[in-house]
C-alpha cells in the first residue's frame, strides 16, 4: 500500500500557522505525504480559526469547499480553535466531517488518521482506541521538529494562551491561561530554523510582552531577546502582539536600539476611548496611548508602529468614533486594521447592552479605514529616497517581493524590486510609493 496522503488548509493567525507546520512534521514522521492537491488526498484537513464570527464563517466555508474538491472516499478532519471550542457543534452541523480534534487532542492525530485511512488494520492494530493525552497543543507540538522552511522567514510561538481579562476575547476560553516555553527550547528552535536557511524570525504569542512571567523568568522577553541575539546568521528578529501595559522602557530600548530586532511595535490598542476600554477591561485611552507612542518615537524616530481596533463595541457612540478618528490623526500609525465587534459566547462583553447596528458598524469601519489608509499612504510617500535593508521573500512573475523592518510578513505592505533572489538581503533606495506598497532599486 502506498503511503497515505493528506491536504491541510490553515486559517487564522500566525500562531495557527506554526501549529500547522508542527502537525505536518508530526505526520511526516509517521509516514504521511502531502498531496499535490486536495483532489488527490486521502484525508483533507482544515486548521480552523474561531476568534470572531467572520473567522468561524470562513472556517466552515473552507470545510465545505474541500468537500467539493476531495475524492468521494477521502476523509475530512477538522483541527484548531473552532474544533477546540465548538467541537460538538461542528460534528452536529457538518456530518460530512469524519473527525474533529481540538487543541488538546493533537496527540490523537496520527492514530486517528491511521484509523480513517485503514492503516491501523494493515499494521495489525486491531485493538486501536483513541486515547486523549489531554495536554495543551503546545506541549505536544513543540516536541516535534519543524519541517524544512520554504521561506526565508518563520514564526516561532513562544507562549500559548493568555491571562488578560479582556471582555471581548475568547482566546483564554480556547487556548487557556498563558504558558510560556522555556528560553532554551525557543533558542534551540530558532537556531534550527536559522541553520535551515531562515534569516528573519517572528516571535509570536497572544501576550508576547508578558512572556516568561508564568515560569518565573525574571528577565522575560528582554532576556529572551538577549539569548536569541547570540545566534549567528540570525539577521532580524520581529515581535508581534504587544499588550501596551506590558511595554516597559527596557523593552522599548531593546526594540529601538538592538540592530537584530526590527524597530517595529505591534501595539494591541483596540480603541482610544477610555470609557470603551474600561468596558473591555483594558487600561489605556487616548492620552496614555499617545504618551506611549511618544516614548517609542523618542527612542527611535523611525520606528514603525501598527495596531488593530475594534469597531462597534457595545456602547460605542459617534463621539467615541470621532475620538478614535482624532487619535489616528495624531498618532500617525504606519499600519492599522479595523475589525467589527463580534459577540463571543462565554465572554462578558456578549452580555453588555448597547449593541451597535451592523450597518452602522460597517459605515464606521469604512470611515476609520479611510482615515488610516491616507495616513499609511503618506507614511509610504515619506519613505521615497530613503535607503533600507530588505529581505527578499519571493519572486513573483519575475518581480522580487521584499520587506524592510517596517513590514511584517503577510499583514503589511511589501516592497517590489527590479531584481533579487529569495532569501537575499539587499540595500535599496525607495523610488516610489503606491498606497501601502513601495518600490525600490538596489543601491
Amino acid at each position: 500500500m502506498a503511503a497515505p496522503t493528506y491536504w491541510l488548509t490553515t486559517l487564522g493567525c500566525a500562531k495557527n500557522q506554526v501549529d500547522s507546520e508542527k502537525v505536518q512534521a508530526m505526520l511526516a514522521e509517521a509516514g504521511y505525504l502531502v498531496a499535490d492537491t486536495p483532489g488527490v488526498a486521502d484525508v483533507v484537513m482544515v486548521n480552523t480559526c474561531a476568534f470572531i464570527e467572520d473567522a468561524r464563517r470562513e472556517s466552515v466555508e473552507a470545510i465545505l469547499g474541500l468537500q467539493q474538491e476531495k475524492r468521494p472516499n477521502a476523509r475530512t478532519v477538522v483541527l484548531g480553535c473552532m474544533a477546540q471550542r465548538f467541537g460538538v457543534e461542528v460534528e452536529q452541523a457538518l456530518p460530512e466531517v469524519d473527525s474533529v480534534l481540538g487543541l488538546d487532542r493533537y496527540g490523537e492525530l496520527v492514530a486517528t488518521l491511521d484509523r480513517l485511512t485503514g492503516l491501523d488494520r494493515l499494521t495489525g492494530q486491531d485493538n486501536w482506541r483513541p486515547v486523549s493525552l489531554r495536554r495543551p497543543a503546545m506541549d505536544i507540538l513543540y516536541a516535534v521538529n519543524r519541517p524544512q522552511p520554504t521561506l526565508p522567514y518563520a514564526y516561532v510561538k513562544v507562549a500559548e494562551g493568555c491571562d488578560k481579562p479582556c471582555t471581548f476575547c475568547a482566546i483564554p476560553l480556547i487556548r487557556g491561561k498563558q504558558r510560556s516555553r522555556r528560553p532554551v527550547n525557543i533558542a534551540q528552535e530558532v537556531a534550527g530554523l536559522v541553520e535551515a536557511g531562515v534569516t528573519e524570525v517572528v516571535l509570536v504569542a497572544q501576550d508576547l510582552a508578558a512572556y516568561g512571567r508564568d515560569i518565573d523568568a525574571p528577565g522575560g522577553l528582554v532576556e529572551l531577546i538577549d539569548l536569541l541575539d547570540d545566534i549567528d546568521d540570525l539577521v532580524r528578529l520581529r515581535l508581534l502582539y504587544l499588550y501596551p501595559k506590558e511595554i516597559k522602557p527596557n523593552l522599548i530600548d531593546q526594540i529601538a536600539h538592538n540592530p537584530k530586532v526590527a524597530s517595529y511595535f505591534d501595539l494591541s490598542l483596540q480603541h482610544a476611548s477610555e470609557k470603551l476600554l474600561r468596558g473591555m477591561k483594558r487600561p489605556g485611552g487616548t492620552e496614555r496611548y499617545l504618551n506611549l507612542i511618544q516614548q517609542i518615537r523618542e527612542a527611535d524616530p523611525a520606528a514603525a508602529l501598527r495596531s488593530s481596533f475594534i469597531v462597534g463595541f457595545p456602547g460605542e457612540s459617534d463621539d467615541h468614533v470621532e475620538e478614535l478618528a482624532d487619535f489616528l490623526g495624531e498618532a500617525r500609525l504606519d499600519w492599522a486594521g479595523f475589525f467589527p465587534y463580534s459577540a463571543e459566547d462565554g465572554t462578558p462583553a456578549a452580555l453588555l447592552d448597547g449593541r451597535v447596528d451592523s450597518e452602522v458598524v460597517s459605515e464606521r469601519h469604512r470611515y476609520l479605514q479611510g482615515i488610516q489608509d491616507e495616513i499609511t499612504s503618506d507614511a509610504g510617500a515619506a519613505m521615497i529616497g530613503r535607503r533600507l535593508e530588505v529581505l527578499v521573500d519571493q519572486v513573483e512573475d519575475g518581480v522580487a517581493v521584499a520587506r524592510s523592518y517596517r513590514e511584517a510578513p503577510e499583514i503589511d505592505g511589501v516592497i517590489t524590486l527590479d531584481s533579487g533572489s529569495p532569501g537575499e538581503w539587499i540595500e535599496i533606495e525607495v523610488t516610489a510609493s503606491f498606497g501601502s506598497e513601495l518600490a525600490g532599486k538596489k543601491v
